[in-house]
């Protein structure tokens, strides 16, 4: 659930007014997003140029006297039972009320570094803040960084407990367990509201009818499990529309992995059914549906449909060779989810097994940040809320190695998502006891192998970064690395990407994504000109302040490059606004350490320009050019040529590659849009809402175009006056 997602963007938390805002009021939520929750909020007033607190002072009355929860650089402090506690964090403190919620920690920059659920907020937070003697170093030092404190209200303990897993996931704070990477594990899609439904992999959980299985831990989990399933259940992966009057099929089901709906050599029916054992299949109740084939074999021999008999006995063998292969785990049926937790120094893994049925019917096994100096009891219980909050299949039993915390409130949550009541257990003997043992060996061994795997990923990591900075002579080992792109077709919906690599690993949370704004036609030259002018002219003109306040009398010459706040105005990753204030520090301030150009000496060229006119002649540039992998720099005539088999060219290819997928894929999606606009805006009285539900419906504007008004008008928000003027206007 998001913060303040209805009053600003993602990087609006660092604003002055917006922090007492949200001080004053409790919490702002976006209304109809809390799944049922009740809590205290306050609407905030719209973002505007406007900062500071006269921009405040309409909305909540708020005076420069009353800043009772934002501070100003020189802090009022007190000694607080042995300890230097910001009074202004002691009065928010104070202010808490003793109801269950959630609260929400924050740094001075801004950033969220701790979200815990309490029975009385007041009471949980100040202990937060009592005697140093009683505290572990980790909750010493995040005590020490708190600089604003946030809360939710909840109407129970359970309500707070669903919610902090929700917030924690999205916001990653360093100081809690979390899943690693969680934003990012990949889910199957069974899009069942489409008259011919696919199963495809998505990131992204949403609420549109569709059937999700998962999470996966990875993407070669994930593929794999597609990869069955599709073996097992031929049906369409095409995104054609399906008419049924195609003259032949694809290659896909000459290979028995599609039914063809397209040339109509299947019913609908007769898909449906395909769909629906599929899901069964993912669901884990694999007996349940070889028995459901087997039916529909003996009903198509009965029938005298040999063919369809033939391609159901097919079916029914390799649903026998998929299940004998998983392991055999109770005698009597089961349907569990199994956890065991192995940790090592400061790292922490969980394995679950699937139980359903008779058998393990898969397994997955999950890395967790943020445990040091966490009990066994916290990590299990803070894995299962976060993992539970995001999984779309909740068993009848879970089985678990030691009591959880919060296990009641867990047990809550379950039985609502479940609609019935979850056993949770900790079994001591038997076959339940077996299941967790053999997960606790899994456990064990998944940590063994992370470890082994992330040594050898960090002595390339450390080789390719050590080679690149001897060939290309560089100053420091290049740490960061910014690599830019430049995507256009024929002129159109010019875009560029800046991806960010840190030690070697994308840093996807600063990529950034620019529409090109003053480059006519296609000019990759004149675009990198600009994309790069954009991205460094605050990095020049921080050093020329820096500069004056030196007593650099060239500078105070030196004119300010035109760095005003439109030009930084870009796409995140996530594909919100990014919009940063010159005097704040952030990803944009920091300096590369080397920047990649997809492109030889000509883009080369282009861009020192940029760094010569700007002053950043000090921020090494090389471009890599495609037909020979060959690398320019500056001032040197002849090209560098790494090695082919060694880790420095890969680590280059592999950010070139990144760069050009994220331009590409950024260029693909304005493409489409434009596409979708041209047709549908034009029509009075269609908006994005109406439009998304007739794309929805009837799957592409030709569907749209060969309907009957009756059918237009049949879908939810449309009248047969609309529908009649969408006709005419198609």
């Amino acid at each position: 659930m998001p913060l303040s997602d209805s009053a600003h963007s993602p990087h609006d938390v660092r604003r002055p007014f917006e922090f007492a805002a949200r001080q004053r009021s409790g919490f702002c939520v976006r209304a109809g997003s809390s799944k049922g929750f009740a809590f205290e909020s306050h609407p905030l007033p719209a973002p505007g140029r406007g900062r500071g607190w006269a921009a405040l002072r309409g909305h909540l009355d708020a005076t420069p006297d009353n800043r009772d929860h934002t501070r100003s650089g020189a802090a009022i402090a007190q000694r607080y039972d042995g300890r230097v506690t910001d009074e202004s964090v002691l009065h928010q403190v104070h202010s808490l009320p003793e109801r269950p919620g959630v609260y929400i920690m924050r740094d001075v920059r801004g950033d969220v570094i701790y979200i815990g659920k309490a029975t009385s907020l007041r009471n949980r937070v100040r202990s937060y803040f009592g005697s140093a003697r009683g505290l572990e170093p980790k909750v010493r030092a995040l005590a020490e960084q708190v600089h604003v404190i946030e809360h939710v209200v909840t109407r129970n303990e359970a309500e707070a407990l669903h919610l902090e897993a929700t917030l924690v996931k999205r916001h990653q704070p360093i100081y809690n367990v979390r899943l690693k990477d969680d934003k990012h594990y990949p889910y199957l899609k069974v899009d069942v509201q489409h008259p011919w439904p696919r199963v495809t992999i998505t990131r992204r959980v949403e609420d549109d009818g569709s059937r999700y299985f998962g999470p996966y831990a990875s993407a070669g989990s994930v593929r794999r499990t597609l990869d069955v399933v599709k073996k097992l259940f031929p049906r369409r992966s095409c995104t054609k529309e399906i008419t049924g009057t195609d003259p032949r099929p694809c290659l896909d089901y000459y290979i028995k992995r599609c039914i063809a709906p397209c040339t109509a050599y299947c019913t609908p029916e007769e898909y449906a059914e395909v769909i629906s054992e599929t899901i069964l299949f993912l669901e884990g109740r694999s007996d349940e549906v070889r028995r459901h084939v087997i039916a529909d074999m003996e009903r198509a021999s009965d029938a005298l449909d040999f063919e369809r008999a033939a391609r159901l006995r097919d079916q029914v063998e390799a649903i026998r060779r998929v299940t004998e292969r998983q392991q055999m785990a109770t005698t009597t049926p089961l349907d569990a989810d199994v956890f065991a937790l192995a940790r090592q120094d400061d790292e922490a893994c969980v394995q679950v097994f699937f139980v359903r049925g008779t058998a393990v019917a898969d397994t997955d096994s999950f890395m967790l940040e943020g445990t040091q100096d966490v009990s066994d009891a916290d990590v299990l219980g803070a894995f299962l809320a976060q993992f539970y909050e995001s999984t779309t299949y909740v068993p009848l039993v879970l089985l678990l190695p030691l009591e959880p915390t919060d296990r009641e409130q867990i047990e809550t949550m379950l039985r609502e998502q479940r609609g019935r009541s979850v056993e949770v257990a900790v079994p001591v003997r038997g076959e339940r006891r077996a299941l967790v043992t053999s997960a606790e060996d899994n456990a064990r061994e998944s940590l063994r192998m992370h470890h082994v795997r992330w040594v050898a990923d960090r002595d390339k990591t450390e080789s390719a970064l050590s080679m690149l900075q001897a060939e290309l002579d560089l100053p420091t080992r290049p740490n960061r690395i910014e690599c830019y792109d430049i995507s256009t077709i024929q002129g159109t919906n010019s875009v560029a990407s800046m991806v960010v690599f840190r030690d070697g690993h994308p840093a996807t949370a600063q990529y950034r994504r620019f529409r090109i704004k003053t480059v006519e036609g296609q000019d990759d030259f004149a675009s990198m000109r600009e994309v790069l002018g954009r991205r460094f002219k605050r990095i020049a003109e921080r050093r020329r302040r820096e500069r004056v306040l030196e007593g650099d009398e060239a500078a105070e010459g030196t004119p300010a490059p035109e760095a005003s706040i439109e030009v930084l105005v870009d796409e995140s990753v996530d594909g919100g606004l990014i919009e940063e204030a010159p005097e704040e520090m952030s990803p944009w301030d920091e300096v590369p350490d080397l920047v990649i150009i997809d492109g030889g000496k000509g883009q080369l060229g282009a861009v020192l320009d940029v760094m010569r006119d700007l002053g950043l002649r000090d921020v090494p540039v090389c471009g890599l050019a495609k037909r020979e992998e060959e690398i320019f720099v500056a001032d040197v005539s002849d090209s560098i040529v790494l090695p082919r088999q060694s880790e420095a060219l890969y680590l280059v290819q592999r950010i070139r590659d990144e760069a050009h997928r994220f331009a590409i894929t950024y260029h693909r999606n304005l493409r489409g849009k434009a596409a979708t606009q041209s047709i549908l805006d034009a029509i009075p009285g269609v908006g994005p809402v109406r439009k998304r539900a007739l794309l929805r419906k009837f799957g592409s504007v030709k569907a749209i175009r060969e309907a009957d008004v009756s059918e237009i008008a049949a879908t939810v928000g449309f009248t047969q006056r609309l529908a009649e003027t969408i006709k005419r206007s198609l």
